[in-house]
């Protein structure tokens, strides 16, 4: 059986240029404990509304749900920017 010639067109791969005097990106200290105390934050203030029955935290009906959603979902967005 013959052999396979291969491709008739092959380059050589490129290299891309790394560049090695840019330091690693890092979060401030201060950013999992706010990220973490958003989604914790969100998520007992939905949990007070719904157990007492929206008399809690807040008398502004379902408005509720944003701030506790919102919080959780601010929470997410900085989980997504977390190095």
């Amino acid at each position: 059986m013959p052999k396979s010639k291969g491709r008739a067109n092959k380059k050589p791969r490129q290299e891309r240029p790394v560049d090695v005097a840019a330091p690693p990106q890092v979060n401030p200290p201060w950013f999992v404990p706010v990220m973490c105390g958003l989604m914790i934050f969100g998520v007992l203030w939905v949990t007070t509304f719904y157990v007492t029955s929206g008399d809690w935290p807040l008398k502004i009906g379902y408005w509720n749900l944003v701030i506790g959603l919102g919080s959780i979902m601010a929470g997410f967005f900085m989980a997504t920017k977390w190095r």
